[in-house]
């Protein structure tokens, strides 16, 4: 089962591509019981930049960076808390996996359902 959530107008689903060269970043987040979507990104995104105040300025890191941080301030986290704990609570894998493309303010994420955890 797969639900997809987009952000800023980005196409629903998959890889986002704008006909341009601008590269995509995918981000894999795996919530639990424990640890929600919002919390996952959040940690994913100071692990992120705990990487770039230690010396790596890769762009692949500081794209990373970007879309989290777009990511955290415009999701609606309460909904996709909601729509992965339903799944959670009957003891199934969430995976969101959150697309962006570099130099644009665009984001998608798609929530993929497994079996039992």
């Amino acid at each position: 089962m797969e639900i997809a959530v987009a952000g800023r107008g980005t196409p629903v689903g998959g890889m986002v591509t704008d006909g341009s060269q601008h590269q995509a970043t995918r981000i894999e987040l795996l919530p639990d019981l424990s640890h929600c979507i919002q919390t996952r990104a959040k940690q994913e995104h100071s692990a992120t930049m705990s990487k770039i105040m230690s010396g790596d300025q890769s762009p692949e890191l500081e794209q990373r960076l970007e879309l989290l941080r777009a990511f955290l301030d415009e999701a609606d986290f309460s909904r996709l808390r909601r729509e992965s704990e339903e799944h959670l609570t009957r003891g199934r894998k969430v995976r969101f996996v959150l697309s962006g493309s570099t130099g644009k303010d665009k984001w998608s994420v798609e929530m993929k359902v497994g079996d039992s955890a």
